[in-house]
């Protein structure tokens, strides 16, 4: 051993230096604290004292995985492990405490001892070690993280500034003014009801925040709201607590004032005519209207039926429809101009088709398709108990099956989250191999349960027609033999 640091990125780094009988001591830390700088270099020339021992360094937000493994929520932090188990952890900035830890898991000392001096991190220079020292002085020996699974630091960091940006902040499909799903729409109705003031953020406009925001907050579906940092949740928690008078009385915990509070709102009566000033339809329309969304619970209203669709952008809903499995009823616009330019304005929706699932618009094609393709549309459907709930192997299959050629990796084929997903995807693109992929990172469900579906406990995993190839040792065994394209389109 070179008594060096070595810097690890996965679990399998780790099992590596695992299999040797050395002393393994792994170091997590951040690169914001300061704390953790300078222990890092008393780390260094421990390596140095003890060049029989290895000694490891994770950044705990960037590898979430091996943070909750070892159960890390400050840093800096070590972690001593002999033989396979961990035989010990010191949290905080104590280069003493450190050296003698270091040294009697190393059998130099007995315990109750103290470390020679070189092992109190002396070649490390008193300048560090008073460094280090006045920062546990000045701001606590550890720094509290927040690790979230398949999120990284800076990522977190993004997340967070915007739940914090507004005492009352939404995050929904489209902006207050323009909603872009039914679900964001009454939301927002029932913030302005309860006259607060309230920040946004359009989900739609940054992929990494919408998915990121389910996993850190643990919530699949859009929108999401919070109150002083706090998730309050989607729309369906909104709605009850709103009608119940709890929503009001959270805000008002939290010393969140109505705009109008002072005032008092009188209900103006409806025109002579029945036609209300909000909405512009008549009071016959409006209930006409009311009832034919909620006819069924999932309708449709389109140009044309779904055997004869009128236009291109109804017939794509159709489909999805379909191939979601889901009965559905439609109505055509196109055979009553009362229905079509009354449904815009009852839904503040200009276009059609128009889709409703239990009396709450969803949108239209585009916001339709998008949903379809994401799986959050399924999610919607199972959770308003339209569809029963895939089992984890009915989802398993149709996920290994999605594509000839699937591989399920950590990251992106853009973007590999750990070097054994980024040399299998360099191996089909190699070998000018089409592929989909998945990124476990990003459910978890997923994650744990393909590795009991296949009987295969580490990522990534290559499917081909549905069926395991293997993992990255017999990926590239296949490239270098040159059977990888045979094996891939046989």
């Amino acid at each position: 051993m070179s008594g060096s640091v070595k810097d690890v990125q996965s679990k399998a780094e780790i099992d590596g230096l695992l299999r040797s009988d050395a002393l393994v001591i792994l170091h997590f830390w951040a690169s914001w604290c300061e704390a953790s700088k300078h222990m890092d270099q008393v780390f260094s020339h421990l390596a140095t004292d003890f060049p029989h021992a290895h000694f490891a360094r994770v950044e705990a937000e960037e590898q979430p995985e091996l943070s909750e493994a070892y159960s890390v929520s400050a840093v800096p932090y070590f972690v001593f492990i002999k033989d396979g188990k961990t035989v010990d952890t010191l949290e905080g900035a104590d280069p003493s405490s450190l050296a003698n830890k270091v040294a009697k898991a190393s059998g130099t000392i007995n315990a109750g001892e103290p470390a020679a001096p070189a092992s109190l991190g002396m070649a490390a220079g008193a300048t560090i070690i008073e460094t280090v020292r006045e920062l546990a002085r000045d701001k606590g020996s550890a720094t509290q993280i927040k690790v979230q699974p398949g999120l990284s630091g800076a990522l977190q960091k993004k997340i967070q500034q915007l739940i914090d940006s507004n005492p009352i902040m939404l995050f929904m499909k489209g902006s207050p003014e323009e909603p872009k799903c039914g679900f964001s729409r009454k939301v927002v109705d029932i913030l302005k009801e309860e006259n607060v003031k309230f920040g946004s953020f359009d989900i739609l406009s940054d992929n990494e925040i919408r998915e990121g925001l389910k996993k850190f907050s643990n919530w699949p579906t859009f929108p999401q709201l919070y109150c002083k940092g706090e998730l309050l949740g989607g729309s369906d928690i909104a709605i009850a607590m709103h009608e119940s008078g709890e929503l009001k009385e959270v805000f008002r915990d939290h010393g969140i004032e109505s705009i109008v509070s002072n005032e008092v709102k009188t209900a103006k009566p409806d025109k002579a005519d029945g036609i209300s000033e909000n909405s512009g339809l008549n009071a016959a329309l409006a209930s006409r209207l009311k009832m034919l969304v909620n006819s069924s619970p999932v309708m449709l209203f389109m140009k044309g039926k779904p055997d004869e669709p009128k236009c291109g952008f109804s017939h794509k809903v159709v489909e999805i429809l379909r191939e979601e499995n889901v009965n559905f009823e439609s109505f055509d616009i196109l055979s009553d101009g009362e229905v079509r330019q009354g449904l815009k304005d009852y839904s503040k929706w200009s276009s059609y088709p128009q889709l409703y699932i239990k009396g709450e618009l969803i949108g239209g094609s585009d916001i339709v398709l998008q949903m379809h393709r994401s799986g959050e549309l399924r999610k919607i459907l199972e959770n308003k108990g339209i569809i029963k709930k895939d089992t984890i192997e009915d989802r398993l299959k149709k996920l290994t099956c999605s594509s000839p050629v699937m591989l399920f990796m950590k990251g992106t084929p853009d973007a590999p989250k750990c070097g054994f997903s980024s040399k299998v995807v360099n191996a089909l693109k190699v070998e000018g191999i089409d592929f989909g992929s998945f990124d476990i990172l990003t459910d978890e469900e997923v994650r744990q349960g393909l590795k009991a579906y296949s009987n295969w406990p580490t990522f990534p995993q290559l499917y081909y027609k549905g069926e395991l190839i293997g993992g990255c040792d017999i990926v590239l065994e296949l490239k270098n033999n040159g059977e990888l394209k045979s094996t891939l389109s046989g």
